[in-house]
Formats: C-alpha cells, structure tokens, sequence
C-alpha cells in the first residue's frame, strides 16, 4: 500500500517550480527548512511550511522564495562588490536599499509578486521587533531606509508594523537626502547607476568615513575608465581577502544575515544617543566580537565543503520516528529526575512572571501583616501595600551540543534527553529555545583534506577538516515539531570530530541576530577541540587557542550569557560560567541549576546584557562566576 502523500509536498513544488521560473534558473534548488531563510549562490532555503497552511503562511513563504528569485534574476554580485562601501554600518544601509530595489521591479510588473512580497517583509518587520519599536535607539536605520527606498520605487507605504519605526527616522532621512532619493526610480533597472547613487545618499547621511575617501580615490584614478574599474575591483578584492577567510565562512549565509541585523541595531544607537550620559554615550558595539580575528593567528584552508543542515536533511522521516522512539524509551528511565529539577526551573520563571507587591507606602490596600506594630505602638503610622506587575524579558536560550565521536553512547544520549525536556519546561514558560549541534563531515579530513593533497600541501593550511553544524530546533519552531529530531543524535555515524571554536562563532552569530531581549547560550561539551588532520599540519594547541579567543570576545564583547558544562572534562579554564562533572547522569541537574542561576540574575534587570555595564565589565579583572 502507498504511503499517502504529505499533503504540503505539491505546494512545496509549486513554490520550486515559481521561483526557478521568476529567476530564470532552471537548476536552481529550492529547499525547504525551519532555520533562518538564506540565499547561497543558487541554492535558495525558504521557510519550512506547516502542514495546515494558512493563507498568510502561503503567502510569506510565496515572499521569501520570490525574493530571492528576484535577486538572481536582477542583481549582479560584481556590480554589487564593486560599489559596495567597506564600512560595516554604510553596507548594511547599502545591502538594504539594494533589496529594496530588486524586489520593488518584481512588484512593480506582477501584482500577485507585490502581494507575497508584502506578507514576507511583513513578518520580517515583526521578526526583527519593529513593531516594538519607541525610539532610534531600537528601530535600525538600515531596516527604515530600506523601507523608505521601497516607497519611493513602488509608492507602497511600510507595512502597519513598522511605520512608526519608519518615521522615527523619516524627517532625518529626507532633510539630509531627499533630493537624492528622488532620482532613485528612474534609476531602478540600472544596478550600477542605482548603486552610486546609494552611495551618494549613504554620503549625505554622513555614514561611513571611507566614503569619502573611496570616491576621492575613484575620482583620482578616473573612474569610467575600463583599467581603473579593474584596479577598483581587484583592490576591493584584496581588502575583502585581508580580512580573513574566517570571517567569510559559515557567516555569509543565514548567520550573516543575523549579524547585520545587530550591525543596523547598533547605528541607530549611536545616532540617538549623543546627548545621553558619559557611560551610556559610549554604546556596546555589536559588531565587536571576532572583529579582531584576523589577529588570532587562525585561518581556514577552504570552507567550501562545510555546511549547516537541519537534522531533516541527514536522515529521513521513517529513521527519525524510529530514532525518536528509543529515545523515548531510555528517558522513561530517568524522566523523574530531569522532570522535577524542570519543575524547578518553571516555578522560578513562573514567579518572575508574576505579579509582585510594593510595601510601606503611604496610600495603597492596607497592609494587614504590619498592624501588630500598631498595637505596639499606636503612634506608629499605618502601612500601605500596592500589586505591580513583574517586568519579565523576551529571552532565547541557544544550547549548542559536543557531537564529537568521544559522545558516544550515553553522554550524547542524556545530552538528547535533557535537551528535550528543558526544551519542553522553556516553552511553557514563554522561553524561546533553539538546539544546535557541531561535528565535521568526515574523520581525517575530508574533501578539504583532499583538495589540499591535490594542491600540493601548501604549509600552515589552517583548519583542514569539512565542517557540519546541525539545526535540531529553530528558535521559532515549536517543541512538538522538532522533537523527532533529537532523535538523530543516535543515529550510528553521526558523531565524529569536533573544531569548538568555529561552532561557538555560528551559534553566536544566530542567536545575537534574534529579536528577544535577553540572549543566553549553553555549551554542552566532554573535551577540548580535537580534529586529527587539523592538528596534524599545526601546532597542538592550535583549535584551543582560537577557542580561548572566540569564548573571550563573547564573554567581554558581546550581551550574550555564555555556560558551559563539561562532562568530564575541566572547562572552568575556558568559560568564566562553567562546571564540570563527572558522570552524564548528573547533566540534567547541571544545566537546570546553569539556568536557574543565570534566571536568577535577571531580577535585576538583566545587569550582564546592559550595554553600559559591559562597556566596564570589559576593563574588569576575569573571575570565575559559575
């Protein structure tokens, strides 16, 4: 007997079928998955579907495929390369207004295009916290001006969601380039002519000093001319070579796209608040960590065969179920435990939740428990008490688990399970959750271990191993649709090496992007980074010096609260938050009590992710706070 089709899989091919045809590439894949949609040359990942598709979930994964066929039909990287500024913050500002005109000549031409367009950048403006948005300070200048291009190409207002993050910077942005963003339609269909006028607009902003200095340069060397274009070009090239090959790995796809998110965040910071206090007027720079990697002494030889796949994509649907059920067969055993130190951590977040009560006003509902000290003194005036509500943070909790060859057996099963049950408790308490997890694709090498064989062995290659991060629940994917993923992590062949460093980078670099105000991130790991063909061309302590880097840019530089636990392994001399122990059985306790201490600090307002705060936490002596 047939199994039944997934009523979702011909929708799936409709959007395939669509989005090849508006690009113009016949063989580009189009994939679907619940991690964060990216574009990587020609192969497109849109948003996973539901199986009881909504028309409003039609229509935003109809939006983000047709978006991304729009950038392949209409935009050219070189012309994109060639004009791009080299600033971080005048980039992302140039990236948008980019966007905004590839999509606004696919809506101009196709009103079913303008429709799904519409919801797609709708649920981004809700996903980025737009909505939310009271001052410049959390409207990102990059996400206005992009949505100001939008209008003045199509004559579409921004959605209802972000007008007011919009006009917070409308009047800025008209005063200064006004005149200049009306020349814009008439140069929409022309890449290269729309681009020098971004650029001018960016300069009438006044964003990005090297500007300037990239103008006078052009002017000097003439630009229009056909040498002095390539010279333009093959010096942006070896500025973009110098700043490392790290920095152009696993970030250009989804995890890029989460990182300027932070980039525009931190421009409109610095444009509100000059007139604010000496401490606040120096502002967290989101940008900061691995900003100075190229100063770490650590390189990649190729990140051509690494990937970043959900646990969908490494086995199929059938395995998953049957992988899933054992699991759930080993967790009865121990589900008690894990249950009640869960319990635990609910009731703690429960309380902050709820509602509180001020004491000893003045005017209020009469305290009652305080008039005995009436009856000892008379004289003693009477007390006063009033409810308030507990102000609560949105909060992301990223754990990122070891899927090293050395996890075999029980330490990644107990790793699964209180995965899953956390996962579970979090949820219920209005916790956002993601679970990630870090291996390579092979032992020994790999495909980069071959290609550099095939070239000769070049010396000091760097790292030399494939890379595979693994997407075990989105931030945004309920519990009970991920939870058969978890279920991978028995599966035999999975677990093989490890490189902790790079994969702290990918898991930073997703949740700094998300929308909550509160970031938290756990690492669950049983040893130091170890990839045999890696260390086998470097020094021994390569992986774990870049591991020491990346773990002291976070815990300085970035509002993310890193812990970790090792199990058996002493990371204490890693992370400032950190406990080892010495059997998996006892993880469920350890990461229950991580996340109850961290929780527990948020009564003050979340004192670790204050910008301020960390602006001296990063002159402070290192102590050790688990």
């Amino acid at each position: 007997m047939t199994k039944p089709e997934n009523p979702v899989e011909p929708f799936k091919r409709a959007v395939g079928t669509a989005v090849r045809a508006l690009a113009g590439e016949p063989e580009m894949e189009v994939n679907f998955s619940a991690e964060q949609p990216s574009l990587k040359g020609t192969k497109a990942k849109l948003p996973l579907p539901s199986r009881n598709l909504s028309p409003q979930e039609i229509a935003v994964v109809r939006g983000a495929g047709d978006a991304y066929a729009l950038r392949l039909a209409y935009h050219e990287d070189r012309v994109h390369a060639q004009y791009r500024p080299q600033s971080a913050d005048a980039a992302a500002l140039f990236e948008a207004a980019e966007q905004a005109r590839v999509e606004a000549i696919g809506a101009l031409a196709m009103k079913g295009v303008a429709g799904n367009l519409a919801a797609s950048l709708e649920q981004r403006c809700v996903a980025k916290g737009l909505s939310k948005a009271t001052d410049r300070s959390n409207a990102p200048l990059a996400d206005a001006l992009g949505l100001i291009v939008r209008e003045k190409l199509t004559g579409e207002a921004p959605p209802e969601c972000a007008r007011l993050a919009v006009d917070l910077w409308r009047d800025w942005v008209q005063e200064r380039a006004g005149s200049d963003l009306d020349k814009l339609e008439e140069a929409m269909r022309d890449q290269a002519r729309f681009a020098k006028l971004t650029r001018t607009i960016l300069h009438d902003l006044q964003l990005g000093e090297d500007l300037a200095e990239e103008e006078q340069s052009e002017s000097e060397s003439g630009e229009g001319e056909p040498e002095a274009q390539e010279g333009q070009e093959g010096a942006e090239s070896e500025a973009q070579a110098e700043m490392g090959e790290a920095e152009r790995s696993e970030a250009e796809g989804e995890e890029g796209e989460e990182t300027s998110t932070e980039v525009q965040s931190e421009l409109g910071e610095e444009l509100s608040d000059a007139s604010d206090s000496e401490d606040a007027g120096k502002p967290w720079r989101p940008d900061a960590p691995f900003s100075d990697q190229e100063n770490w002494g650590y390189r990649l030889y190729t990140s051509q065969f690494d990937e970043t796949v959900s646990a969908t994509e490494l086995c199929d649907a059938d395995e998953l179920a049957r992988l899933r059920n054992f699991l759930d067969q080993q967790l009865q055993a121990m589900q008690g435990l894990v249950a009640r130190l869960a319990n635990k951590l609910q009731r703690l977040l429960m309380a902050q939740q709820n509602r509180t009560w001020e004491f000893d006003l003045e005017e209020g509902i009469l305290d009652t428990a305080r008039l005995p000290r009436i009856v000892i003194d008379p004289m003693y005036p009477l007390s006063f008490k009033h409810e308030k509500d507990m102000e609560f943070r949105d909060t992301v909790v990223s754990l990122l688990l070891d899927n090293s060859g050395s996890m075999r057996g029980r330490p990644i099963m107990v790793a699964a399970m209180c995965a899953d049950i956390l996962a579970r408790t979090l949820e219920r308490c209005a916790v956002k959750v993601e679970i990630l997890g870090f291996t390579t694709r092979a032992w020994k090498g790999g495909q980069s271990r071959e290609k550099w064989i095939a070239e000769g062995k070049p010396p000091h290659p760097g790292r030399l191993n494939d890379l595979r991060h693994i997407v075990y629940k989105g931030a945004d994917e309920p519990w009970r649709r991920a939870r058969r993923n978890l279920g991978l992590m028995m599966r035999e062949g999975l677990l093989k090496e490890n490189i902790d460093g790079e994969a702290l980078m990918w898991a930073h670099s997703r949740i700094i992007g998300r929308p909550e105000q509160r970031k938290i991130m756990m690492v669950i790991s049983d040893g130091a980074p170890v990839d045999d063909s890696t260390l086998s061309v470097n020094a021994g302590n390569y992986l774990e010096r870049h591991l020491r880097h990346v773990i002291d840019d976070i815990e300085e530089k970035s509002p993310v609260q890193l812990a970790a636990i090792g199990i058996g392994h002493d990371v204490t001399r890693y992370y400032r938050r950190a406990v080892t122990i010495v059997d998996a059985e006892q993880l469920g306790g350890a990461m229950t009590d991580q996340l109850i201490s961290l929780f527990a600090e948020d009564k003050d307002h979340g004192r670790l992710g204050d910008p301020a705060r960390l602006s001296r936490v990063r002159h402070s002596s290192r102590h050790h706070a688990a």
